[in-house]
């Protein structure tokens, strides 16, 4: 029996790829859903197959995390509901690739403020009653992106550093309060990300994962209280060997993966 049967889950971003794949998986396993992003059809319609197919509770809460009102907006809905979150899934986020300084600034900050400040505001908001009960898990989204620097990914693979280090940290503190958290990393995944980020149609050096293989993974890192947990056998063997080589070196190599994504390299 899942340690979630019957328990309430949080999942940002539930609407495509890896969220939506946290939902199928959770309900599966019996737990109760409060779904958001800002794609409200697409969650209604989520929620009512997964009502019908598992017989659970489901709220869906439409909440747009690029506005800095929004977290606080959705802790004081779930609070009304009388919702009590045991997991919360910081899934939400997006990339964008580019110059970063031929990128548009607003897209750029929106990025940090979806990715990282609206992270970090659930993760407080949820985190203080979990603590309370001294119960509860939290488990952020970061990226095999978090573990070097990117170029013309710049400030996507810094959010995820952020996600990765505060994560680690957070793990720490809460170790004797009865509360777990993770990162999860992954890799090149099937999912919309590439679509918003632009590098749809840029063929990749390795076989990408499935969204339902990247969860069983975060899944199994609460389970075990693994502070970092790396999705993939090749994602972890190429964590692991950056290590050993220089950082300037790793770099390079990003370098040469997403050059094509330089508009100085298109125009030469």
């Amino acid at each position: 029996m899942s340690e979630w049967k019957s328990k309430t889950v949080l999942i940002t971003g539930a609407s495509y790829g890896i969220g939506e794949a946290f939902a199928h998986r959770l309900a599966r396993d019996g737990a109760n859903l409060i779904l958001t992003a800002r794609s409200g059809d697409r969650l209604e319609a989520l929620a009512n197959e997964l009502r019908t197919r598992h017989q659970i509770g489901i709220t869906v809460i439409e909440a747009d995390l690029s506005q800095s009102s929004a977290p606080q907006t959705l802790f004081e809905k779930t609070e009304a509901a009388g919702l009590q979150v045991d997991l919360l899934v910081n899934n939400a986020g997006f990339g964008l690739v580019g110059d970063f300084d031929n990128l548009p600034l607003d897209r750029q900050l929106e990025m940090i403020q979806v990715n990282v400040m609206a992270l970090v505001a659930l993760a407080h908001l949820y985190l203080q009653p979990m603590i309370r009960r001294r119960s509860g898990a939290i488990l952020n989204l970061a990226s095999t992106a978090s573990f070097q620097g990117v170029p013309y990914f710049s400030v996507y693979a810094a959010t995820k550093s952020f996600i990765m280090i505060f994560s680690e940290g957070l793990w720490a503190e809460c170790q004797p309060l009865g509360v777990r958290v993770a990162a999860l990393c992954p890799g090149a995944t099937e999912s919309n990300f590439q679509v918003v980020a632009g590098t749809e149609n840029h063929s990749r050096p390795v076989k990408m994962q499935t969204p339902e293989e990247v969860v069983e993974v975060g899944l199994k890192a609460l389970e075990d209280n693994c502070a970092v947990a790396v999705s993939g056998f090749n994602n972890r063997a190429m964590v692991f060997i950056e290590r050993f080589v220089p950082r300037s070196f790793v770099t390079r190599l990003a370098t040469k993966l997403y050059r094509p994504f330089s508009a100085r390299s298109v125009a030469k």
